[in-house]
């Protein structure tokens, strides 16, 4: 199973430029067809904006984008950018553009039809689809910092902080990175402390 980011879920945004509005949509999904659908029902919803302009990109290579009228290379494109740099997958995006009166020129859109994917992104959030390792870490106070620290230099997401009379942590690790994290801590704590095993499992878990 191969790791892969994708939008941690639907995701909205707005740029507002020279009185006209972007309005950014995203949508994880796994098939053209899934999609396709989404770009039709935005079109229906948004019927009466200038323009609705879309991208999608699928683990399977295909790439699609569409500038629905606006000049070539100053919308489609630019939103895909923004996934491709950030080096998502399985997701559609679809920026609608009500117009405000004012021209934008070429640089102007690229910029709008840019911001307006990112903020869709932003409130999406991204999460990382791997084999993931779950582990309960008991941890007395004086050690919790460095803990911690150690979690996040392995790249583990912490699930759960119970402060009893010691510290529970739980966390998730992606299993390539879990062993290594195991003999950190043993060298971290002298053998004193243990990450015990929970189960492993294939899943999305939001990073950002």
């Amino acid at each position: 199973m191969t790791d892969y980011l994708t939008p941690a879920g639907f995701g909205s945004g707005e740029y507002d430029e020279k009185r006209s509005r972007f309005l950014g949509k995203l949508w994880p999904v796994e098939t053209e067809d899934e999609a396709r659908a989404w770009i039709e029902d935005t079109r229906k919803k948004y019927y009466d904006a200038r323009h609705n302009c879309f991208c999608y990109i699928l683990r399977d290579g295909t790439v699609r984008y569409g500038d629905d009228g606006e000049p070539q290379g100053t919308a489609g494109q630019p939103m895909l950018n923004v996934f491709q740099g950030e080096g998502l997958t399985d997701l559609c995006c679809v920026v609608t553009r009500y117009f405000g009166g004012v021209l934008l020129g070429a640089g102007g859109l690229v910029r709008a039809y840019t911001a307006a994917a990112k903020a869709a992104l932003a409130d999406a959030g991204v999460q990382q689809m791997a084999l993931w390792r779950e582990v309960r870490i008991p941890c007395p106070y004086p050690a919790f910092e460095r803990v911690r620290r150690l979690l996040d230099a392995h790249e583990a997401v912490v699930t759960d902080t119970d402060y009893g009379a010691e510290v529970m942590l739980t966390a998730l690790l992606r299993h390539d990175r879990a062993e290594d994290f195991a003999k950190a801590l043993t060298e971290l704590s002298a053998g004193s402390l243990l990450a015990a095993p929970l189960g492993e499992r294939f899943q999305g878990v939001r990073i950002r």
